[in-house]
């Protein structure tokens, strides 16, 4: 599910993202009461520009279905029953709300400090969690809630920041701690700047097995039974068949993922801006996910759950271009390559064309595509053999390509959008999403900002 959610997640970032290009007026320069130029002489006890105020709200929700087969979970088995039942689904549907508050203030050097508190909720159903028992018969949905915080500080006189933050994410099977200490520096002329980004995130990875790879019932006396199921729960019935107590007994495997991020973005003219990008990403621990399961090519030989090295290195570097074609366009360009230790490559080109067709009305009509090879420990169902050292059947390590195209619509009238002065911005945004492995998804996203 973690896939999933990281794209939903991105998808919504991008709407924000985009929103924010786009030339507009700074009304936080409208607002004399909070100006970084404000006479000394105001500067009393009293003086309003340094108490805490509401920046702005933003409300982010997306919905996202998802049509696939080749499920990790089965192992890419279309017939694990072998009586003919489908089991290979890997269909997903995913409803998330994101709310992200700002809060601003200036200290005694004028200096801009912004607090940013972040709550998230996700809602799923996944059609292939049903087969972490074998019959088929375990939940399907659950949620996630993520929370974070951030501050960040802004030098008045230099423009450059610094900021740390905080994050947390928990769902049944997962849980994830993360920090980050970000900076940055423009040049002299302020039209380019170096930014630095260290993030770490502890996680947890609760190591729920599939059904056949549970420990059987246990029979102690005087007729006491003690059954431990998929989910982890230890449960022990008396001999009249009542329940004598219940706990929870799945251990969990950490995951650490340490990444430094840079990049630097320079204003070569009016019309153009262009961003490098680069990051490094080290990973050790439990790397896989205990309820994937792999089929071997000899049919004599059983199951078994997928494994993959403890450790991992990833190496993305990209470049971005915005380029404003007259009054009206704006073309947002990107690329990235990637590659990994794992024997994965891969590259990214994106086109992005925003059309202000009013100064309060646009459409961002985009494409994205993407392309990987496999990584080294990947096979589908039926041809890892038991004495390698690595195998998955996950088609995320699969080759593939793919596309994502849709459509952006955004609105933001002096009055506020439906008259509503409160509300600023609303963005609408669609995206359909293919690859060759056929899957097939749609999200759809809307995003409202409050002033």
């Amino acid at each position: 599910m973690k896939k999933v959610y990281l794209s939903i997640i991105g998808f919504s970032i991008l709407c924000r993202l985009s929103a924010y290009s786009q030339t507009r007026v700074d009304t936080a320069g409208n607002k004399p009461a909070f100006s970084l130029n404000s006479p000394a002489a105001y500067d009393t006890t009293d003086y309003r520009p340094r108490r805490l105020r509401i920046d702005e709200i933003d409300l982010v929700s997306s919905y996202y279905n998802q049509i696939a087969g080749h499920s990790s979970v089965t192992g890419d088995n279309a017939n694990m029953f072998g009586n003919g039942v489908y089991t290979n689904s890997s269909n997903v549907m995913d409803l998330s709300t994101g709310l992200n508050l700002n809060l601003v203030w200036l200290n005694e050097a004028n200096n801009k400090n912004t607090l940013s508190l972040g709550m998230g909720f996700d809602t799923h159903t996944s059609a292939s969690a049903a087969y972490v028992a074998k019959l088929g018969g375990s939940k399907t949905g659950g949620t996630r809630l993520y929370p974070s915080i951030d501050w960040t500080v802004e030098n008045a006189k230099t423009g450059n920041t610094f900021g740390i933050g905080a994050y947390y994410s928990g769902e049944y099977n997962y849980k994830s701690k993360g920090l980050d200490l970000h900076w940055s520096t423009k040049t002299e002329d302020k039209s380019g700047e170096f930014g630095v980004k260290l993030q770490g995130y502890l996680d947890q990875v609760t190591m729920i097995l599939p059904s056949e790879f549970v420990p059987p019932p246990k029979i102690v006396p005087p007729g006491t039974i003690v059954i431990t199921t998929a989910s982890g729960n230890t449960i022990t019935y008396n001999s009249a068949g009542g329940v004598v107590n219940s706990k929870n007994s799945l251990p969990t495997s950490a995951r650490n993922t340490l990444s430094a991020s840079f990049s630097y973005s320079q204003q070569i003219n009016s019309r153009l801006q262009v961003m490098l990008l680069g990051d490094v990403v080290a990973q050790s621990g439990y790397l896989g996910l205990p309820f994937h399961r792999v089929w071997f090519k000899n049919p004599k030989d059983t199951d078994a759950v997928e494994k993959l090295p403890s450790s991992r290195f990833k190496l993305p570097l990209g470049f971005r271009a915005n380029y404003f074609l007259g009054d009206n366009i704006i073309l947002r360009s990107y690329y990235r390559y990637y590659m990994d230790n794992w024997g994965t490559n891969a590259n990214t080109a994106s086109l992005e064309v925003a059309y202000k067709v009013t100064p309060f009305f646009s459409v961002s009509p985009f494409y994205r595509y993407y392309s990987q090879s496999a990584a080294k420990y990947f096979a589908p169902f039926g041809v890892h053999s038991p004495t390698e050292q690595y195998y998955t059947s996950n088609f995320e390590y699969a080759k593939f390509q793919a596309g994502f195209y849709g459509v952006g619509f955004r609105i933001a009238p002096p009055t506020g959008v439906f008259g509503w002065q409160g509300l600023h911005e609303m963005e609408i945004r669609y995206g359909h999403y293919t690859q060759t492995t056929d899957l097939v998804s749609d999200v759809l996203s809307v995003s409202l900002g409050f002033k």
